[in-house]
């Protein structure tokens, strides 16, 4: 493996395997090994999971990043809220996508289910109108049962 290398801005979060990071400065650092992790505007905080899709992708991420005991239930609870998108959506191809997601998802590709997850929150903006200046750090509210401690720790360390 090639080692990743990743400049990140004072008050940056990161989380890496379903630990909290936040960075004091700017810095860089280099990743030698295999490591889930999400970065600045990757990171959905637990209240702004306000949307069918904002709450896929929330789910995706926290099987992705969230601990050993978080990653199985964030699966789970994405399978059900994709099920429920796929039912409800008009389009092929958001059925398609979650239906990419999800099978990335499980064969544990979650970096590729959280990115097309992205997509699915873009095309939901879009029919909803609603202005997505990040489509990757979506701005909201309710918090959805079962939020990762990792997601809800960085929230409360930034009041630091």
């Amino acid at each position: 493996m090639s080692n990743l290398v990743l400049q990140l801005r004072q008050g940056d979060m990161m989380i890496v395997n379903g630990a909290a990071i936040r960075f004091r400065n700017r810095t860089r650092i280099e990743l030698t090994s295999r490591a889930r992790f999400l970065f600045g505007k990757q990171i959905m905080l637990p209240e702004h999971a306000d949307t069918p899709a904002r709450r896929i992708y929330f789910a995706l991420q926290s099987a992705y990043v969230g601990t050993d005991e978080e990653r199985p239930r964030a699966l789970d609870e994405g399978r059900g809220l994709i099920a429920e998108f796929m039912a409800a959506t008009t389009s092929a191809l958001a059925r398609e996508i979650l239906e990419r997601a999800l099978a990335a998802a499980e064969s544990d590709d979650c970096y590729e289910a959280v990115r097309l997850a992205r997509r699915i929150v873009r095309h939901e903006d879009a029919v909803l109108g609603r202005r997505s200046d990040d489509a990757d750090a979506p701005q909201s509210n309710p918090e959805p049962s079962g939020a990762p401690p990792a997601a809800r720790r960085l929230d409360q360390e930034h009041e630091d």
